[in-house]
């Protein structure tokens, strides 16, 4: 493809079908989040920034909780927070009817900051340490999902009253996804292999304090075809009867123009069709929904820094691998648009890149652009999941904030990190000894 060939912008229908759901385009060209203009937000808090589409987002969470309710009314519905873990959105969850799956002590102490009824946590991890535990076990959460027989050691010496726990295995299933995003391969680290469940069940009933609740399984993550899930409930079904069957998350989004995601309904519809068939009439199905649920709820906005031509164009931005490294860790593709010139005619195909001191920070490649200049404003769609979950201080970046916007209004849910953030867990320099 030539260049005068890629010299066109995308049709605003593909372009809204990535951008979050209450989003708007000017007459002049301008992209409102939830009804507040980018522009305002740029000038309140600064960029780089995470801005969130509160209305979409609930609206999302409803989709799966009633639409699961609907279907097998003797389910639940729980949010993967490793995907958006902050205390607004452990709040929203709350309020929604999502139950939560956190996945280490911090997760779990946002949660029940914001609120979350403990009776609606679920402790996931492939490595709990002794305090995990005892936090854990202290708050009286749900359940606690036992990888290995580690976890089962130190739940057997720790425990003081009943606790539910649930057994993770390996359904020996490989979806089409990033080699890192797979979790239910026969070599993967999370779960048991099927032939030790039944030593680890045998254990856990020998134990007069742990109730063993059902099975667990986890397929991997950003899924774009359904029938993988239909195959994870096909695995726990061979496996026995239980209370209760958890098949995991893992269902994509849609990033790209191009890309091609399932429905919510077309997912749902799957899991529940092949759970009526395959598992008891009275057991209890879990799903655990995390990038599906936030990830097109959010934006990352940007200012332009740089515009250069070398070898191709470039137009480099404020922020980088170190608010979104999910561009490097896994090939993961993005959009990006010039976010208060949306519709204009491109004037340039550049290479959108990061500020950050490495050639792998490319955000986007190849994008067609309206006269980008130094201080316009750079909008990536669909990064509401794991882009803030994985920020980091890589050449001393600080971490953005995040912003729910809803009706006009916007709202501060974590504050941009500082440089005296960055100071305060420092030492001072040891004087070098002779």
């Amino acid at each position: 493809m030539t260049v005068t060939q890629q010299m066109h912008h995308p049709d605003l229908n593909l372009l809204m079908d990535i951008l979050p759901e209450e989003s708007e385009v000017s007459d002049t060209g301008e992209l409102s989040i939830g009804g507040v203009p980018v522009g305002e937000l740029a000038r309140q808090y600064g960029t780089p920034a995470y801005i969130m589409d509160e209305t979409g987002l609930r609206r999302q969470i409803r989709r799966f909780v009633q639409g699961m309710k609907s279907r097998r009314p003797n389910s639940e519905v729980l949010f993967a927070s490793k995907s958006l873990p902050c205390v607004a959105m452990y709040a929203i969850a709350q309020a929604e009817g999502l139950s939560v799956d956190v996945a280490g002590g911090g997760e779990l102490m946002m949660a029940l900051t914001a609120g979350v009824n403990p009776g609606n946590i679920y402790l996931h991890g492939n490595a709990k340490s002794d305090a995990e535990i005892q936090m854990a076990l202290a708050a009286g959460i749900r359940a606690i999902i036992v990888d290995n027989f580690n976890d089962l050691d130190r739940l057997e010496a720790m425990a003081t009253k009943k606790q539910h726990v649930l057994l993770r295995m390996i359904p020996g299933i490989t979806p089409a996804t990033h080699a890192s995003q797979v979790t239910g391969g026969n070599d993967s680290k999370f779960g048991l292999p099927p032939a030790d469940i039944t030593r680890a069940i045998e254990r856990i009933a020998r134990h007069p304090l742990l109730y063993f609740e059902g099975i667990h399984v986890h397929i991997g993550s950003q899924v774009l075809e359904t029938e993988p899930f239909a195959q994870a409930v096909k695995s726990v079904a061979e496996f026995g009867s239980f209370d209760t069957y958890d098949v995991g998350g893992g269902l994509g989004v849609k990033y790209t123009y191009d890309e091609i995601a399932p429905s919510v309904e077309d997912y749902l519809d799957t899991l529940t069709e092949a759970a009526a068939r395959l598992l008891p009439a009275e057991a209890r199905l879990i799903i655990e929904p995390g990038r599906s649920l936030v990830a097109r709820a959010g934006i990352t906005l940007y200012s332009v820094n740089t515009v250069k031509t070398t070898g191709k164009t470039f137009v480099a931005v404020n922020g980088g691998m170190a608010d979104n490294i999910d561009i490097a860790l896994t090939g993961q593709r993005y959009e990006a648009v010039m976010a208060s010139k949306i519709g204009a005619e491109p004037t340039v195909v550049a290479d959108v890149v990061g500020r950050q001191c490495e050639s792998g920070d490319l955000m986007c490649a190849d994008v067609p652009l309206a006269d980008p200049q130094v201080g316009d404003l750079v909008a990536m769609p669909a990064t509401g999941a794991y882009a803030y979950t994985l920020a980091n201080n890589y050449n001393g970046a600080c971490k953005p904030p995040v912003i729910f916007c809803a009706n006009g209004s916007s709202t501060l849910a974590v504050a941009r990190e500082t440089y005296e953030d960055l100071l305060r867990t420092q030492q001072p320099a040891l004087q070098r000894r002779w």
